[in-house]
This record gives C-alpha cells, sequence and structure tokens, in this order.
C-alpha cells in the first residue's frame, strides 16, 4: 500500500511546485495595458519626430547620387538619436527593455523597408528621365 500512496503524493508535491513557479513568472510578466494615455502619446510624438528626421534626410538630392541601400543606411543611422528617445519614454514608464527593443526595431524595420524602396524609386525614375 506504500509503493502505491508514495507516486500519489510525488504528483502532488510536483504539481504544487509547477504552479507555484507558474505563478511566480506571470507577476513578472508586463501587461500592455500598464501604459497611460499621456505615456502612449508621448510615444507617438517620438515616433512622428523620428518620421519626420527620416522625411527631412530623404528630401536630401545627395542621396539619388549614391547607392540605395548605402543611403538608406546612412539615413536610419542619422536619425537614430530620434529612435532612441522613444526607448527612454518606454523605460521611464517601466516597460522591459526587450519589449521596448523589439518594438523599436520593428519600427525601424519597417522604416528602412519604406526609405529603400522610395530611395530605389526616386533612383528609377531619375535614370529613366535622362537619355
Amino acid at each position: 500500500m506504500k509503493t502505491t500512496l508514495l507516486p500519489s503524493i510525488l504528483l502532488g508535491a510536483a504539481l504544487s511546485c509547477s504552479s507555484y513557479a507558474f505563478a511566480d513568472t506571470n507577476k513578472e510578466e508586463w501587461q500592455n495595458t500598464v501604459l497611460s494615455e499621456s505615456t502612449i502619446k508621448k510615444v507617438q510624438e517620438k515616433k512622428n519626430d523620428y518620421k519626420k528626421c527620416i522625411g527631412e534626410q530623404m528630401q536630401k538630392p545627395s542621396y539619388l547620387e549614391i547607392d540605395s541601400r548605402k543611403a538608406t543606411d546612412e539615413i536610419i543611422k542619422l536619425c537614430e538619436p530620434a529612435l532612441s528617445k522613444m526607448r527612454d519614454v518606454y523605460l521611464a514608464e517601466k516597460v522591459p527593455s526587450v519589449i521596448a527593443d523589439r518594438h523599436l526595431r520593428q519600427i525601424r524595420i519597417q522604416i528602412t523597408r519604406n526609405v529603400l524602396e522610395s530611395l530605389m524609386f526616386a533612383q528609377a525614375t531619375q535614370k529613366a528621365g535622362k537619355p
């Protein structure tokens, strides 16, 4: 009888420990509802500042004369300080850096694709217009 009771006790102990460990990880998990409306507004303002920087850089005609990939890389690097201000807003609101960095990476990739596409189109249009 003792041998059949032992697996039940071990199973019960394992389940209680695993639920305790699971509860601890849920407490540390960040919930997206924590951000206030003012914080979201600040993040949007910083994102708009980043896009404005990108737009201003793209207006420079010198970027049409070099390879579009190199020009895109230079534009993104020049505007990186504007994007890092968004990270500062996130960190001030106690958003985990992993979450903040993931969102910034997503924005950076999306903007990089848009810039590259725009520069390639502008360069192709410029070349097509030349005899």
